[in-house]
């Protein structure tokens, strides 16, 4: 079965609302590398509706001399999670039918790498709700916003570490999975 692994970029309150106007100045080569390594280890994505909108504006017109990132994101295959989407039409790009945790269910158990979500926190929720992420990949950065879209928004989750590294630019990657429920 293949794993389901969620990567975000939120500030030490919990924001995970536009990166692209806060994490840029805490990019670094360290941090590039671990990207590239997650999505070495993936061999789709799956986003929300909010995500694939933005997306779908920004990564067909790059390339790789622009961005290190436009060949996985444009070649990859993407699925789009949507309730209110009828049709995509981002290369590589199928829109899920149904009951989302059905279709992602039916995903992870196809044959394959890793399954990655990029961003997406609607999505991530409901599917941490639903048991279905294995790993939770956060780059923690040293930013307080005080306002926007935060990962966890009156929700519980029971999290264990399995891992965490801290970077030059004061940016912590910790890796969660769902904890272990006691019998």
């Amino acid at each position: 079965m293949r794993r389901l692994n969620a990567a975000l970029l939120m500030t030490l309150d919990g924001v995970v609302e536009a990166p692209q106007d806060w994490q840029t100045p805490y990019f670094s080569e360290e941090i590039g590398a671990v990207i590239g390594g997650s999505m070495a280890e993936s061999d789709a994505l799956l986003m929300g509706r909010g995500n694939y909108e933005e997306w779908v504006q920004f990564w067909p017109s790059q390339t790789d001399d622009e961005n290190p990132f436009a060949g996985f994101m444009n070649s990859t295959p993407k699925f789009v999670a949507s309730t209110t989407l009828e049709s995509v039409d981002w290369n590589n790009t199928t829109l899920l039918e149904g009951d989302v945790p059905d279709a992602v269910r039916a995903l992870k158990e196809q044959d394959g790498k890793d399954i990655t979500i990029s961003g997406s926190p609607t999505l991530v929720r409901s599917l941490l709700r639903a048991g279905l992420i294995d790993e939770l990949r956060l780059m923690i950065h040293p930013v307080v916003l005080g306002k926007g879209k935060r990962l966890f928004d009156g929700d519980e989750f029971d999290l264990e570490l399995a891992g965490s590294r801290t970077f030059d630019t004061g940016v912590v990657y910790a890796v969660y999975r769902p904890a272990a429920k006691a019998s």
